[in-house]
């Protein structure tokens, strides 16, 4: 068979306003842009485990309606999509069905609500994609595809996990490549949509499929940027130790997603430092310990955790990694103080970088489900506001029209040119103290 493989990339963002400042202000939804112009890791997996016999092809699809013609000669179109683009990848089903090629879907827009994508022609997979995957290529062959595939929870084991099929990529066109060392979180956040939509538990992939993964970057990437794509990297610090020990000398930079719990550890950081580590994105959500209450549904990690936030965060970049801290706007324990919090927070701490989001109810969350239950949603289908920038709820201590005005603010202030250069140069003051400090010492 012929396979095309299309990954709805590129930045959503509903909101006029905040689009134009993203154009203009220095490090706003950047972050946001580095993760829309990320491969997608889902899709060249399954091509990596696609028997020999079939041809694949990999498209990205970063504004539907500039996908002026379809590709020919295809015999199955799997497509993958997040909620802010799942629009366009119904509409791209449902062309594709006018055309006679079967398509298929999914992603964690559609593992929560697996029959939306029918009216459109399209098949689903819900869950993870790999325990289904070749039943999905048998069926399709014998022009039999099933309306829904889902896999039992948790079936697939990463030590099975094939190599992904970077070599499909034009690699002239990424900044950044994904590595998936884990799936899963052990902390359950109300408003994560995340890979906890597609898995109930947290699992590990053995270290040598990990290296693996990197030699074969490093085949068609002399000295690749590596984002490790997990929920919360550093879990198992033993693990990562482990890992870390075999990337040394392999000229990497990377970049990783993780919880405080890293600052404990200051062998582990000294690794992470040698090896090429850039930064860690950590999920702080508030500057103030009352709104994080009820924010970590399993234990109440991230409230327990707040008096440790500014150690922590000093520990980390004292160690030569910067820290991108990352807040929610909008918890319901947030009042119109919470914009200049933020800012004197991330001021005091000499965040070296900084992402601010809107709270964002999406599908098959816990907070998707409470705000429907309070009727809170304002539009609780318009799936193109699930942007993280774009507002669809009512907060519950501000209004709409408040939070929509502050957050603009908020960002101007965060993002200007003036404050970003002195947070980097702060950074740079404590890397001079550093070796100045470790000069002295020898």
């Amino acid at each position: 068979m012929n396979i095309g493989l299309f990954a709805m990339s590129g930045i959503r963002v509903c909101d006029a306003e905040l689009l134009r400042l993203g154009l203009t202000l220095p490090g706003f939804v950047e972050r946001s842009k580095t993760i829309a112009s990320l491969p997608s890791l889902g899709l060249l997996t399954l091509a990596g485990m696609t028997p020999p016999q079939h041809h694949i092809q990999y498209v990205e699809v970063p504004d539907v309606n500039l996908l002026t013609t379809l590709p020919t000669g295809l015999d199955l179109a799997a497509i993958s999509s997040y909620s802010a683009q799942i629009d366009e990848a119904y509409a791209l089903a449902r062309r594709f069905t006018a055309a006679g090629v079967p398509s298929i879907i999914g992603g964690p827009h559609v593992t929560a609500l697996p029959d939306e994508a029918a009216p459109y022609g399209a098949s689903v997979v819900a869950g993870e994609g790999e325990p289904v995957w070749l039943l999905v290529l048998e069926n399709a062959e014998q022009g039999r595809l099933q309306p829904r595939y889902r896999a039992a929870p948790d079936a697939f084991d990463l030590a099975a996990a094939p190599i992904p099929a970077f070599e499909l990529l034009d690699i002239s066109k990424y900044n950044r490549l994904t590595v998936q060392t884990s799936r899963g979180c052990p902390h359950h956040c109300e408003f994560c949509a995340s890979s906890v939509v597609l898995t109930n538990q947290y699992k590990q992939k053995p270290v040598g499929k990990v290296l693996d993964e990197i030699n074969r970057i490093l085949t068609i990437w002399d000295r690749p940027f590596i984002e490790f794509a997990d929920d919360n990297s550093f879990v198992n610090h033993a693990y990562w130790k482990e890992l870390l020990t075999h990337l040394k000398g392999k000229g990497l930079k990377w970049f990783a997603e993780t919880d405080l719990s890293v600052a404990d550890d200051v062998e582990l950081l000294d690794l992470m430092r040698e090896t090429g580590c850039a930064q860690v994105l950590i999920g702080l959500e508030s500057p103030t310990q009352a709104a994080l209450q009820q924010v970590e549904l399993r234990n109440d990690w991230k409230w327990k955790q707040f008096p440790r936030y500014k150690e922590a965060i000093r520990t980390i970049q004292t160690h030569g990694i910067t820290v991108n801290g990352c807040f929610v706007i909008g918890l319901d324990g947030h009042t119109t103080d919470i914009f200049d919090q933020v800012f004197a927070f991330v001021k005091e701490c000499e965040l070296y970088e900084v992402q601010i989001t809107v709270m964002t109810p999406f599908p098959g969350t816990p907070l998707y489900a409470r705000l429907e239950d309070e009727k809170r949603l304002l539009e609780p289908r318009n799936w193109k506001k699930c942007t993280l920038f774009d507002i669809n709820f009512t907060p519950a201590n501000m209004s709409v029209q408040e939070l929509h005005d502050r957050f603009k603010r908020l960002a101007v202030e965060l993002y200007s040119e003036e404050f970003t250069n002195w947070r980097r140069s702060q950074f740079k003051r404590i890397l001079r103290g550093q070796r100045h400090t470790k000069g002295a010492q020898t």
